[in-house]
């Protein structure tokens, strides 16, 4: 059984990376709790606001700016989620650390990318610096490729 996603900043807008990220996640069969600043509905997701009672979240991933953030920063915590995901433009020094305190695993990275390369529950790939993975490439070759070799 695959683990529940948290989707905080969702939008019911197509060109939205949220959007894109629910409807990816339920592609590959990943269950979805979706928040948002508006009420709505992403394929079988429907998109809630406030700050519900929420449990058994594995991954958080965050389509909201630091600012943004700050308001929830307690409630992000108290989910005791295993993983917080920082999509750009999501990143926040201050609630990574507070996370990285509680034992939460925090990536930089993109829900997206790491879906598409097969790379969602092995985010330690991106833990590291993903741009010297990238840079130790050989010219010409595939970075996708080498690293899909590399883990499988």
């Amino acid at each position: 059984m695959k683990k529940k996603t948290l989707v905080i900043g969702a939008s019911q807008n197509p060109a939205r990376y949220s959007y894109k990220a629910i409807h990816k996640l339920r592609y590959y069969g990943h269950p979805v709790v979706a928040i948002g600043l508006k009420s709505g509905l992403v394929d079988d997701v429907t998109i809630v606001t406030g700050t519900p009672a929420l449990s058994d979240i594995d991954t958080i991933t965050l389509y909201l700016n630091s600012e943004r953030q700050n308001a929830m920063e307690d409630y992000i915590l108290s989910l005791n989620a295993k993983r917080i995901i920082f999509n750009p433009g999501a990143e926040n020094q201050s609630l990574k650390s507070k996370a990285e305190k509680k034992g939460i695993e925090c990536v930089e990275s993109c829900t997206l990318v790491m879906l598409t390369i097969g790379a969602f529950y092995l985010s330690f790939i991106f833990t590291g610096s993903l741009s010297s993975f990238l840079r130790s490439c050989p010219s010409g070759a595939d970075p996708i490729f080498l690293m899909q070799r590399w883990l499988f």
